[in-house]
């Protein structure tokens, strides 16, 4: 192994074996409602930052697709869209155990949750898509385009329209503060910055696989 190139895959397994122990071993703040479930801080919020990360990727490789026709940016705007995904649903997923136990219910109708699943249905069309498409080029120019309405739309979702409600169970919209606010101490801060590094590079070391791996299939 080249131990220079492949230093930051190194550091990404790293981050994550150190955010798993000290996530699981680690003392947490005893508060009412959350208790243990409050260590899922380290895995469910990291996802969405890494999915928002890989998703910038997609949209980036998908602008160039159109700037330059060359298919090799398609490929890695549709990997990392696929991996985005992927980061979606176990956003979906730890959230909804976390839900479980504080909420009383795996999916509520607050706002943040409706407009995150919108979202994602949303992304899901891309592939839909693609798949309406025989011709390749003109897949990847339509792919490319709809990529576009995709990220806007997701990003209004979840960041501008659940902050625009008066109320809301998510921490973080809706007048709801935040973990940062009130109850991210140091202790947890030390892991947490941590995930959400090693998560992102765990997403990007995912795409690059999966973009190589199709780019081969393709030639």
């Amino acid at each position: 192994m080249n131990v220079s190139r492949n230093g930051w895959k190194i550091i990404t397994i790293a981050l994550l074996v150190y955010v798993v122990i000290a996530g699981l071993l680690n003392d947490v703040p005893r508060l009412p409602i959350l208790n243990e479930t409050i260590r899922n801080l380290y895995f469910h919020v990291p996802m969405w930052f890494g999915q928002i990360i890989i998703f910038t990727f997609a949209i980036v490789n998908g602008l160039l697709y159109l700037s330059k026709r060359d298919l090799k940016y398609d490929i890695r705007a549709q990997s990392a869209t696929t991996v985005g995904m992927l980061y979606g649903c176990l956003g979906l997923m730890t959230g909804m155990l976390w839900g479980k136990f504080t909420w009383g219910t795996f999916w509520s109708s607050d706002p943040k949750l409706n407009c995150t699943a919108i979202g994602m249905l949303i992304y899901l069309a891309y592939f839909v898509l693609r798949n309406s498409f025989s011709d390749i080029d003109k897949r990847a120019q339509y792919a490319s385009i709809y990529s576009i309405f995709c990220f806007v739309m997701f990003n209004v979702l979840i960041f501008v329209i659940p902050r625009m409600r008066e109320f809301s169970i998510h921490p973080g919209n809706g007048g709801n503060p935040g973990f940062a606010t009130y109850d991210l101490d140091a202790k947890m801060r030390m892991v947490f910055y941590p995930a959400v590094l090693g998560w992102s590079l765990l997403a990007i070391w995912i795409y690059t696989l999966l973009a190589r791996y199709r780019f081969l299939k393709h030639q």
